[in-house]
């Protein structure tokens, strides 16, 4: 053998197994979906019974609307765009309308998606006259030949495809100026949550997986601030071979760990499932950083994790079963 040949076994040898390329289905997968609102400071003894009313029906609004795209024969990509849009049109959550303010007192919003049979991804960084951001990263993804568009860039893309841009204003609320001026009044340099991103992953009857996320980031972030929501392998992930991912939290940690493929990874090269691997992503990786947030994933065959290590996530899903749950509190 030669030396080359050596090498070549050698390096085979030390590479970590991957997972088996999954057989095509013989019978359509069983459709399910799940969606989250943020993570952060979320207790119960907190919450007015009108809200909690409030954050339950528009979470459910979102997840029917999902997955009847899925019991219509739509992909897991149109069905996580359809969620995610529904949460973004609330004023409840931090993306879109009712995007929470930067230090000057304006919206900037981030978004991305990923669909998991050929690793198709778009985003969309720092734009401010898009009501829709996520739909936004969609035409991204299918339509500019790129991954990543930010700003004034992206704006000027989205004019070009016939997408309206509306005023800054009308992606304002009145809570959020307040949010924004009690935040200012304590000198804070920026809030530390909550962690009102919203997101969905969904798999559809041809076993594909998709990943989508939509944030405002964070209160009073200064400098153009980008978390890890518009971030792909960060915020977002979808790869049929192991699972679909969307996260929520402090993004500087997800950036810096990669933690949304993290899970993939564990699965592909370690052999975990999908619930210890989300498991010792949230419950290790991130939380050995000193980071706070939780994320929802979802492998080929339907599973679901949804961990989280705050005191809440808005969360919810609809199984392969039909089965929907919507929670929010950490009990």
């Amino acid at each position: 053998m030669s030396v080359n040949a050596c090498r070549i076994v050698f390096l085979t040898l030390l590479l970590p197994p991957a997972l088996p390329l999954a057989a095509q289905p013989s019978a359509p997968s069983p459709v399910a979906i799940v969606i989250h609102g943020g993570a952060g400071t979320i207790r119960r003894q907190d919450m007015d019974p009108g809200a909690e009313a409030a954050y339950r029906a528009r979470l459910e609004e979102a997840l029917q609307a999902g997955h009847r795209v899925l019991m219509n024969g739509g992909s897991s990509l149109d069905a996580v765009v359809e969620a995610v849009t529904v949460l973004e049109a609330s004023p409840l959550f931090n993306a879109g309308v009712g995007a929470v303010l930067t230090s000057t007192g304006v919206a900037e919003l981030d978004a991305s998606l990923m669909e998991g049979r050929t690793w198709q991804a778009g985003a969309v960084a720092g734009v401010r006259r898009i009501r829709h951001p996520i739909r936004l990263a969609r035409m991204v993804m299918e339509r500019s030949g790129h991954v990543l568009l930010a700003g004034e860039g992206a704006e000027e893309f989205a004019r070009s495809q016939g997408v309206e841009l509306v005023p800054n204003e009308t992606l304002q609320t009145p809570q959020r100026r307040e949010q924004l001026r009690r935040v200012q009044d304590r000198a804070d340099t920026e809030s530390k949550g909550p962690y009102g991103t919203v997101g969905a992953v969904a798999l559809d009857r041809n076993g594909d997986l998709a990943a989508a996320t939509s944030t405002g980031g964070m209160m009073n972030k200064r400098f153009g601030r980008i978390g890890d929501s518009p971030i792909i392998g960060a915020g977002t992930y979808a790869d049929n071979e192991t699972c679909a991912v969307s996260a929520t939290g402090h993004g500087e940690y997800f950036i810096r760990g990669v933690l949304a493929y993290s899970v993939s990874a564990s699965m592909r090269y370690g052999g975990l499932p999908l619930a210890e691997a989300a498991a010792a992503v949230i419950h290790g990786k991130l939380t050995a950083m000193g980071g706070a947030g939780g994320l929802i994933a979802m492998d080929r065959m339907g599973r679901i994790a949804m961990p989280f290590n705050t005191e809440g996530m808005y969360r919810g899903y609809i199984d392969g079963a039909g089965k929907m749950v919507v929670e929010m509190y950490r009990e």
